[in-house]
């Protein structure tokens, strides 16, 4: 089993897409496991966006992931690759290379605004989810569904 944090930024909500991306991931035969809507603090996107501290974005990025709510959402896979597939799924960081019928690829259009996040590797999600949940607040619930993906 293998797992991965995505959380859907400020701009899902106010656009009114976070349907659509739930939809998409959960077609693809993922699992949700975990889910909060939430404020993101300033300490708390601190320890998120700590590898780009101290580079020219990184103000801004705190400032746009801080300025509406978020939805975190943790995302599981049995016998796979989660994070590989979730990250194939939201597409390119940078819109101009996410491929059509990713959520990027239809959804975003500037990279300072982009609409989700996935974590990059396994380290990254299991330091994303630990940030985000309490181990309570991640629900393992068997899949009856899991033989049709």
């Amino acid at each position: 089993m293998t797992r991965c944090f995505a959380m859907c930024k400020p701009g899902v909500l106010n656009r009114r897409l976070v349907g659509q991306v739930i939809t998409r991931l959960e077609s693809k035969g993922l699992k949700l496991v975990a889910l909060k809507l939430m404020n993101i603090s300033p300490e708390l996107a601190a320890k998120h966006y700590a590898e780009h501290a101290g580079k020219s974005f990184y103000n801004d990025l705190v400032s746009y992931i801080t300025s509406a709510p978020v939805v975190a959402m943790v995302w599981q896979l049995d016998n796979e690759d989660c994070v590989q597939l979730v990250r194939k799924v939201v597409g390119a960081t940078k819109p101009s290379e996410a491929l059509p019928g990713t959520i990027r690829g239809d959804f975003c259009s500037h990279t300072n605004h982009n609409i989700i996040h996935a974590s990059d590797s396994d380290e990254s999600a299991e330091r994303e989810i630990n940030l985000f949940f309490k181990p309570e607040e991640i629900i393992d619930w068997k899949d009856e569904s899991a033989i049709w993906y």
